[in-house]
């Protein structure tokens, strides 16, 4: 594997932090690289598949638990998502880096490979 599989790999993971700056960024930012590499580089069509099925199952738990700040809970539980989500995402772009593919827990596989 080349270091510029594993340099785009990161860029899939760490590209879903324009969530925090740019609304759906989350989930645009990785798209664009994946979409972008994804024919050329396997590597990175498996952390672009894995990095946005986890994007895109974060948006529903963000949306059930906006639902669920009516009862209260749902203030506890966007906070340990929003955490979780940067954890996770750091640690899938170090994986990323030693040019192995993260997967992501709790996430719902949207995405699945062409194989």
């Amino acid at each position: 594997m080349t270091q510029d599989e594993k340099n785009m790999g990161i860029a899939v993971h760490l590209a879903s932090f324009a969530g925090y700056l740019i609304p759906f960024g989350s989930i645009v930012g990785p798209l664009i690289v994946w979409l972008m590499k994804r024919d050329e580089l396997p590597f990175v069509d498996s952390c672009g598949r894995n990095c946005l099925n986890f994007k895109i199952s974060v948006a529903i738990y963000m949306v059930v638990s906006a639902i669920l700040m009516l009862i209260g809970i749902g203030f506890i539980l966007l906070a340990m998502l929003a955490i979780a989500d940067i954890v996770l995402t750091i640690i899938a772009a170090i994986k990323a880096s030693e040019g192995k593919v993260y997967q992501y827990p709790m996430s719902i596989n949207f995405i699945k490979a062409d194989r």
